[in-house]
């Protein structure tokens, strides 16, 4: 067996602890994440991309499947039929990319929103409103949407990233 790219399970909520752990053993592995939109200022900022999951790469005939059976914080290898089950490459390579792609755009709040797309204030003195997105500011963490007020007119307001939503369309 050759080297290749495994899924492995956290326990709930350790999937920081465990890629610690795989990397301290000196695995490579990979563990994509997204930067959260949270209200709470205390709340987690970054959040998994798959909660439970993180990806470990290792030639198993020479370590052994059980090194990841008792890893601390770890569930093991998903397995069916009892055996690990290789993640393809291309699969891992995809994941990089999309991972990249949403960074760049500013985030999970920012994937794919361009101005002129309808968004949802969720929070705040304008929850409920609905609105047009208009420009992501300087900081990052802050955007511009236009309001529609009585009359038709839009009146540009400026809220936090997390106070929005996109609204999907069917």
């Amino acid at each position: 067996m050759a080297v290749q790219w495994y899924a492995l399970r956290s326990k709930p909520n350790k999937e920081e602890v465990a890629w610690q752990q795989v990397r301290a053993r000196g695995f490579e592995s990979f563990f994509p994440r997204l930067r959260a939109r949270t209200i709470n200022p205390r709340a987690r900022q970054i959040k998994p991309y798959f909660p439970g999951y993180l990806f470990v790469r290792a030639d198993l005939t020479a370590v052994g499947s059980s090194v990841f059976q008792y890893l601390p914080y770890a569930n093991g290898l998903v397995r069916f039929g009892g055996e690990p089950v290789s993640v393809p490459e291309r699969l891992i390579q995809a994941l990089h990319r999309r991972m990249e792609e949403i960074a760049a755009a500013g985030g999970e709040v920012f994937d794919g929103l361009k101005s002129g797309d309808p968004v949802s204030i969720h929070t705040g003195p304008f929850a409920g409103y609905d609105a047009i997105f208009d420009a992501r500011l300087s900081d990052g963490e802050r955007v511009r949407v236009l309001l529609e007020m009585l009359g038709g007119r839009r009146v540009p307001v400026e809220l936090s990233a997390a106070q929005i939503e996109r609204i999907k369309r069917s």
